[in-house]
Parts: structure tokens; C-alpha cells; sequence
């Protein structure tokens, strides 16, 4: 076992002075406290009896039947709550999935880079990986059928704005990974926390709309290659610790066993402040309010690089998400960069921590948590930092 990189940067993030690109936070300015406060109340003086006493594993009802409508509505997909799973948070479903389908030395199949706390989850249970690169439309699916020689468990994908490149999977990509997954029998595992997080651009239909079978079994319920995960983490707030699994109820018949052996369910209380919180359209206009936000200062990152960042440094330009990645210069090592840039009071996540072989000297930013005139400073300070790095002597 390893700690998270981004929970120890945490320690340096919370000191006021510090700029911090560095965790995948929300705006906290920006949680629904009210509504919260709202659903609280109203949870404890109507069915307090329900929500502090113990619960299914499989999760509140009608917050699970929410997700239904939800998905049925804005994915066109066919799946009952027989096919949802409340997890307590999406990394606790990596945790789960790599207990269900991980054997010592199994190989799974990820992009390159991937997101660092899949890799901690997967690497507890001794996974081996088989990395496919990634370019500006996401996963190169012409290099997955040389990864399929390694036989891989299943394969681990960031569909929109990937966690930590910030690129969207095209939908040809999309239609080839589905194509893939039938023809070889390898499971997608499709890790989808900010997809409501558009800024612009057209939608793209999920990879589990995409596998859907044109014959629907056991009463209409979703029963493709695809296991599905997101979570509120991103739209309402990361404290409550409430996300779900989509997927076949085989899966998650066996899910729900492993679950039981974790912490027998999801806190009843936050499943149900959740369903308060978010029904009647209230999440959907608070998404609304969030793009906006985000938006801004998604352009404000953007616009300081290319008014601050060295010629040789490259950045991607995400169309909704939380995340940028930047290419150091060529030799640069990221974790020096870290260590001058903390002195400067500005934080970012090394690059190097999202690959499973040969990193590249890289960087995550984070641009949601800071208003724009921090992300302003913070980034003219982490390109001087930069600059001053390639004119320091070589030995």
C-alpha cells in the first residue's frame, strides 16, 4: 500500500497563503448549504426512525429509483434500481470492483495517464496494468488490440474530461471501445464523475448507452459489458460521500455481497439528504450554476498560460471538468517543479503520479476551487517557476 500523493499535498493546501492547483476540489463557496440544511431538518423531523437506523446495502429506494429516471431520461438506457448500487463515494466502488474481478498479477487495461486513486485501489489487490496512451480525443483505441494481448481483466476508462488530462473520448472512440469490449469479452469499467460538467460542445452518449442490447432482459434491466460509476461528489458536495454503480444485476448481486463485508450500507441519513437535496430539479439547476462558475475559471487558467507559460509548455484545453494538464519542457523533472513551486507558495500535482509506466514530466491543475484572480497569480508564479527551472545550470 502507498498513500495518495493528493491527500498528502493536502497538508500544503490548507495553509491560506498557498495557491493550490492541486486537489480535484469544488468550489466550496458554491455547496448547496441551505438546501442541505433544508433536507436535514426535513429528513430528521419526518423519518428520522428510517434514516438513523440501519439500511439495505443496496441503497435508499427512491434514491436509487431517482438515478433511474435520471439516466433513463438524459441516456436513453433501459435499467430498473435492481441495477444501481449506492456506494459511499466512487473510490469505495473501485474498491469494490477490484475485490470482485482483481487476482494477484491480473493485468488491467488503463490509459495513459489514469486517474491515481484507481491505480491505489487496484494496486492494493496486486494488479499488474496495460497502458494505452491518449491523445487530444481521448484513449488511442488503434493501440488497445496489441493491449489485449496481456490479457487484461477489464478495462478502465474516463470517458469526459478525464481525470487528469481533461480530454473527452470522441464518439467514434467511444463506438470502437464498445465494438472492442463485445469482440474480446473484456469488461469496461466507465468512470464517468463529471460528465453533468459541460462548458461547451455537444454531449457524447455514455459508453453504457452505446453497449445497450436490443433485447432487454430480466424485466427491462441493463445486462451489457459495461459497469458504470458515478457519484454527487462533483454536484453537490464531496463531504456526503454518496455515488452508484450501474450494471448488470449479476454484477451487482456480487457488489452488493462485497459491500456487506465493507460497511453493510451507504450512511441511510446522507443517502436520503441526498434524494431531499437534489429531486424536484434542484440538482439539475445547480449544475447549471456550476458550469457557469467553472467556466470562468476554466478561461481564466487558460488565458494566464498563454499570457505567462514558457514557448515549450503545452496545456490541453478541456471542454468541461475540473482539470488541465500540462506538458513540462522536455528533461524537466515534475517533482522538482513541485518542490520550487510550494517554495513560491503555488501547489499542483506532479503528472508523474497518473502513470502506471514510463511518466512524462508533466502537471495536473486544478482550476475550480480558485476564484480567477488567484488562478491569475498562482499560475504567473507557477510559470516563473518553470522559467527559472530552464536557466538553472546543469551539472
Amino acid at each position: 500500500m502507498t498513500s495518495s500523493i493528493i491527500r498528502e499535498l493536502l497538508t500544503f493546501t490548507q495553509r491560506p497563503e498557498v495557491i493550490s492547483f492541486a486537489g480535484g476540489l469544488p468550489a466550496a463557496e458554491y455547496f448547496p448549504t441551505q438546501r442541505v440544511q433544508e433536507a436535514c431538518t426535513k429528513v430528521l423531523a419526518q423519518q428520522s426512525e428510517y434514516a438513523l437506523q440501519y439500511g439495505p446495502t443496496e441503497g435508499y429506494l427512491p434514491l436509487r429509483e431517482m438515478i433511474v429516471d435520471w439516466m433513463c431520461a438524459n441516456n436513453d438506457l433501459c435499467i430498473t434500481p435492481d441495477n444501481v448500487l449506492i456506494t459511499s463515494g466512487s473510490q469505495q466502488a473501485l474498491s469494490m470492483l477490484g475485490a470482485l474481478f482483481i487476482n494477484p498479477s491480473d493485468r488491467i487495461l488503463v490509459e495513459q495517464p489514469t486517474y491515481m486513486g484507481a491505480i491505489q485501489a487496484f494496486t492494493l489487490f496486486q494488479a499488474a496494468y496495460a497502458g494505452v496512451p491518449t491523445d487530444e480525443h481521448g484513449i488511442c483505441t488503434d493501440q488497445i488490440p496489441d493491449a489485449l494481448r496481456q490479457d487484461p481483466k477489464f478495462m478502465y476508462i474516463l470517458p469526459n474530461f478525464q481525470n487528469p488530462a481533461g480530454v473527452t473520448i470522441s464518439r467514434q472512440r467511444r463506438l470502437d471501445l464498445v465494438q472492442i469490449s463485445r469482440s474480446s469479452g473484456v469488461p469496461i469499467v466507465e468512470d464517468d464523475p463529471y460528465g453533468a460538467l459541460r462548458y461547451e460542445g455537444d454531449d457524447l452518449p455514455s459508453i453504457i448507452t452505446l453497449d445497450v442490447e436490443p433485447v432487454a432482459q430480466n424485466g427491462h434491466s441493463y445486462n451489457g459489458n459495461v459497469i458504470y460509476l458515478s457519484t454527487f461528489s462533483k454536484t453537490l458536495t464531496p463531504g456526503l460521500r454518496v455515488a452508484w454503480i450501474v450494471a448488470p444485476k449479476a454484477v451487482i448481486d456480487r457488489l452488493v455481497q462485497i459491500k456487506q463485508s465493507m460497511d453493510l450500507h451507504t450512511s441511510t441519513f446522507n443517502q436520503m439528504v441526498v434524494y431531499e437535496t437534489a429531486r424536484d430539479g434542484f440538482i439539475e439547476d445547480h449544475v447549471q450554476t456550476l458550469r457557469q462558475v467553472y467556466r470562468k475559471r476554466r478561461d481564466a487558467m487558460l488565458g494566464a498560460l498563454d499570457r505567462w507559460a514558457p514557448p515549450d509548455v503545452t496545456w490541453t484545453e478541456p471542454e468541461g471538468g475540473l482539470f488541465l494538464w500540462m506538458k513540462l519542457p522536455e528533461g524537466s523533472d515534475d517533482k522538482d517543479v513541485f518542490k520550487a513551486a510550494i517554495a513560491q507558495n503555488v501547489a499542483f500535482v506532479p503528472g508523474s503520479a497518473f502513470f502506471t509506466s514510463d511518466p512524462q514530466p508533466t502537471a495536473r491543475l486544478n482550476f475550480s476551487c480558485m476564484p480567477e484572480d488567484r488562478i491569475e497569480e498562482g499560475i504567473q508564479r507557477l510559470c516563473n517557476v518553470i522559467r527559472e527551472g530552464q536557466t538553472l545550470p546543469t551539472s
